[in-house]
């Protein structure tokens, strides 16, 4: 077979992160691991051609989306389940207490698929709800079974420490695709679904029953704030005080830090003090978890914005 020559190709797309990619599997031999040599080759292409998204899908290149995409399946293995959960202070369960109808407006109010059910409190998770196993019974109008819970399906149980990857292959084996993060107590941490794994990956991702962005933060006057329970503890000590975001838990909300302070769900009007000599009002609250607070300053806080 006659030798053929692609020095022209290669010319064309020597500069491209693809070929570099091929080199590194091509066997060169190196102390380096295959997971720092792919980022170094992504990071050594943004280097010299840092504004090529728009032209990096068309000649056959990655495009930044995708490097990005590569970047956080790098990293992906060294997340843990707690990384990746949503916080106790999120979950949406239900009782297995309460009556059908309470049950459908549950589901229709949060637009969930599946719900964890506990008996008695949030630690004592017994099982999930789908809204499949719940729907034929509203199509055709039959009664529902007298207890609702035979419905159940059995979630994952996973430690906080359980690596994430390893959680999304239980998944994957179990067919399962929510998993009860539980700690070192036996008590519900959090959880994950399946959608919280691939966005670790592909980024958030936003359907049609996702809310419009809204303002988690906001200053209200006399130097205090109302905030969604929801707000990321970094964006409150940027916007409020430094002092907010400082926990030694394991802990990235508001709602969790609050949790934490209190060793408890708090229920509305219940007012804790932090360290710093803020003090956090819950304003509004279920039975599972918190959902508004109210930040009112500590006597040396930095003065919040004026709001007229």
């Amino acid at each position: 077979m006659p030798d053929i020559d692609n020095s022209a190709g290669d010319a064309d797309s020597s500069n491209g992160l693809w070929p570099a990619i091929k080199k590194i599997f091509g066997g060169e031999e190196t102390d380096r691991s295959l997971r720092a040599q792919l980022e170094e080759a992504i990071d050594e292409h943004e280097d010299e051609n840092p504004s090529d998204d728009d032209d990096s899908s068309a000649n056959g290149d990655l495009s930044g989306v995708e490097r990005q995409m590569l970047r956080n399946l790098l990293h992906f293995s060294e997340h843990d389940a707690d990384d990746v959960s949503i916080p106790r202070g999120e979950i949406v369960a239900v009782s297995a207490d309460i009556s059908w109808n309470e049950l459908i407006e549950v589901f229709s109010e949060n637009g969930h698929s599946r719900m964890p059910v506990y008996r008695g409190q949030l630690d004592q998770v017994i099982g999930m709800i789908h809204i499949k196993d719940i729907f034929p019974f509203l199509a055709k109008g039959t009664p529902p079974p007298k207890d609702w819970t035979t419905l159940m399906r059995q979630p994952l149980y996973v430690p906080q420490s359980r690596g994430a990857l390893d959680v999304l292959a239980d998944m994957r084996a179990r067919r399962v695709h929510l998993a009860i993060v539980v700690d070192e107590f036996s008590g519900t941490d959090g959880i994950i679904t399946i959608e919280d794994l691939v966005e670790e990956i592909v980024g958030d991702i936003e359907d049609e029953h996702d809310d419009l962005p809204e303002e988690l933060i906001t200053p209200i006057g006399e130097g205090m704030w109302d905030c969604d329970a929801r707000a990321e503890l970094d964006d409150v000590a940027e916007r409020v005080d430094p002092r907010l975001g400082e926990v030694e838990e394991s802990v990235d909300t508001l709602g969790g830090l609050t949790f934490i302070l209190a060793e408890q769900v708090p229920p509305v009007g219940t007012i804790v003090k932090h360290p710093s000599g803020w003090h956090i009002e819950v304003t509004a609250a279920d039975d599972t978890h918190v959902k508004r607070l109210r930040l009112h300053p500590a006597p040396d806080a930095p003065d919040a914005p004026d709001t007229n």
